[in-house]
């Protein structure tokens, strides 16, 4: 390792950063949690909780972009909040996000252990005509221990090598996955369309006896009477808290969007190919896309009653056994596709852990790049953290965020779905911290660079102004969804958890719903004692509203990247010059 260099090497391409924030986004939580929202809300009122938490990402993830795209700093997620709200908020946001990353980093781990354990209840086989007698996988009785430690292993290894290989790894893991999600909606249009167990129409699941919604909310759901109707809300209160509680699930499918701004460091060109824009853009239509479609195809052939959905407890994940996917294939009596499916649910949340790992390094990297944000007696090892190896890997910050992937041997408790369950829980609020801190951190960016570009003092002022044709990226409305997507997330952040107030008081969900935001408070209080002294008093604001260092980012000028523009406007689309131009647009859209 040199001893001296800590920079970052700039190797990936724009498809590299696609299928890197893609594939970070697709784990488990696709897979498994699309049933849960359907057992929550039910098929229809799941759609509108996806829609709705595809909003907040659409947001957030614009907010985001915008403010890297003019701005590729080293920690965007922490950077920013740093620059525009204040210094401690920025170093605390910037911790919470690396806490959140490792504990997805466990989570994805512990889900694969999880997923070895794939075996159906006969008695429920012979309820849906199955026939075979025996569904499952001899792997269930091996100790998860054994998963762990072997995926941990692979997930470092490919962590380990140069960034450049480690991006075309993750575009292939990106393409496949993308490939089977089409196929897997596409399959469930036609179980839908091929009806091989007799319905009286092809929207069953949304007619009665079941219907658009579900039939309320069950607030603790016990495994012994999980439908227990004392313990459940109905009419219009019972289908809003539904409604709610599938939105907050939602949420962490789609935690990973923001690793868009995490591989600015690394990125190859960015005026010339406007990678952060294109990626922005790309993500946020693939990912907005295919979880509509797919839980909309996944509650065609699956009611939300099911008992292995109804089995999935408000705060656990199952295994694959509790997939509406897998459900979708036993239910009309496939043979092969269940195992394939799940099998294909391990690569995925191992592919995610990979990406987790990613992220939560570099993340730790950026942090260790800056002094301020580190303990005194802490600076010899905050050095060490900061160095890069010749292949441009921190080498470092990897390892040690690998080391807190030890805690996914947590599966080997008695109850591995109920811990998985309030792991992620807890990284959600981290998450949603950083997002809430992210939009807010948007409204200052773009109330400052309004006022720099109509500074006639400043020679570059053109730079920030975002109706100029060389800004790079910018959205129509986004200062209103800046704060639509801070209201949004603060929502979350308060009521995330409001099952843990209706008795009996449940701790252990209590303190993985909100100690999140207690320790986020501790870190900013912590900052300012260091700086300010103890008297809350006299603790001030510390934002620079830095925007000259680095310098804004401006795009080549030319033909923008994105847009169809014909060579020959004059001439049919099929002209060759016309033609390539079309081509090239489409290829951009899809690569």
């Amino acid at each position: 390792m040199s001893s001296r260099r800590t920079v970052l090497s700039k190797h990936l391409k724009e498809r590299h950063v696609n299928m890197i924030s893609f594939s970070a986004c697709i784990g488990f939580g696709l897979f498994l949690n699309t049933g849960k929202v359907i057992y929550l809300a039910g098929p229809g009122m799941a759609l509108v909780a996806v829609v709705l938490g595809c909003s907040m990402m659409w947001s957030v993830i614009a907010c985001l972009g915008e403010m890297t795209a003019l701005f590729p700093v080293p920690g965007p997620l922490f950077e920013f909040p740093g620059r525009f709200i204040d210094e401690a908020v920025g170093y605390a946001t910037g911790w919470m996000t690396w806490s959140a990353w490792i504990v997805i980093l466990a989570a994805e781990i512990q889900a694969v252990a999880q997923l070895w354990r794939f075996r159906f209840d006969p008695a429920y086989l012979k309820s849906v005509g199955y026939p075979d007698e025996q569904l499952g996988w001899s792997t269930e009785h091996y100790s998860p221990a054994v998963w762990v430690f072997l995926f941990l292993i692979i997930v470092l290894l490919i962590n380990l090598l140069p960034v450049r290989q480690y991006g075309q790894l993750e575009y292939i893991f990106g393409v496949i996955k993308l490939t089977f999600i089409s196929f897997l909606i596409v399959f469930n249009i036609v179980l839908s369309g091929m009806q091989k167990v007799y319905h009286a129409n092809h929207f069953w699941t949304w007619n009665s006896p079941w219907g658009f919604s579900s039939a309320g909310m069950v607030i603790h759901p016990t495994t012994s009477d999980p439908t227990n109707p004392d313990a459940m809300v109905k009419g219009n209160l019972g289908h809003f808290l539904s409604l709610w509680t599938a939105i907050t699930t939602c949420v962490f499918s789609f935690v990973g969007f923001e690793a868009i701004a995490v591989t600015a460091p690394e990125n190859k060109d960015l005026e010339k190919y406007e990678t952060i824009k294109i990626a922005t853009k790309k993500l946020s239509m693939r990912i907005s896309l295919l979880y509509i479609l797919g839980t909309f195809v996944g509650g065609l052939n699956v009611p939300y009653d099911d008992p292995n959905l109804v089995n999935i407890q408000i705060n656990a994940v199952r295994a694959g056994q509790n997939s509406v996917f897998v459900l979708a294939a036993v239910r009309n009596g496939l043979r092969g596709f269940p195992s394939v499916f799940n099998g294909f649910f391990i690569f995925a949340a191992t592919t995610s852990g990979i990406n987790a790992l990613y992220t939560s390094s570099r993340l730790l990297h950026a942090l260790a790049s800056i002094p301020e944000a580190w303990p005194l007696w802490f600076q010899n090892y905050r050095r060490r953290l900061e160095r890069v190896s010749d292949a441009g890997v921190p080498l470092g910050t990897v390892c040690v965020s690998w080391c807190f992937g030890l805690m996914a041997f947590l599966a080997i408790k008695p109850f591995p779905s109920v811990i998985l369950g309030r792991m992620t829980n807890n990284a959600v609020i981290a998450e949603l911290i950083c997002y809430t801190m992210i939009c807010l951190s948007y409204t200052q960016f773009y109330h400052k660079i309004k006022v720099a570009a109509n500074d006639h003092t400043l020679e570059n002022r053109s730079a920030f102004n975002r109706d100029d044709k060389q800004y790079p990226y910018r959205t129509h409305g986004q200062l209103f969804r800046a704060w639509y997507g801070f209201f949004f997330c603060a929502l979350l952040i308060v009521f995330n958890n409001w099952r843990a107030f209706v008795p009996p008081f449940s701790t252990p969900d209590f303190v993985a719903s909100y100690i999140g935001v207690a320790v986020f408070l501790a870190i900013i209080a912590a900052y300012h004692v260091r700086s300010d002294g103890w008297n809350p008093l006299k603790w001030r604001r510390s934002a620079s509203m830095q925007i000259h260092r680095p310098p804004p980012k401006v795009v080549v000028p030319g033909r923008r990247r994105g847009h169809l523009e014909f060579p020959n406007p004059k001439m049919p689309f099929w002209q060759e010059d016309n033609a390539k131009a079309l081509v090239a647009f489409i290829w951009g859209w899809l690569k």
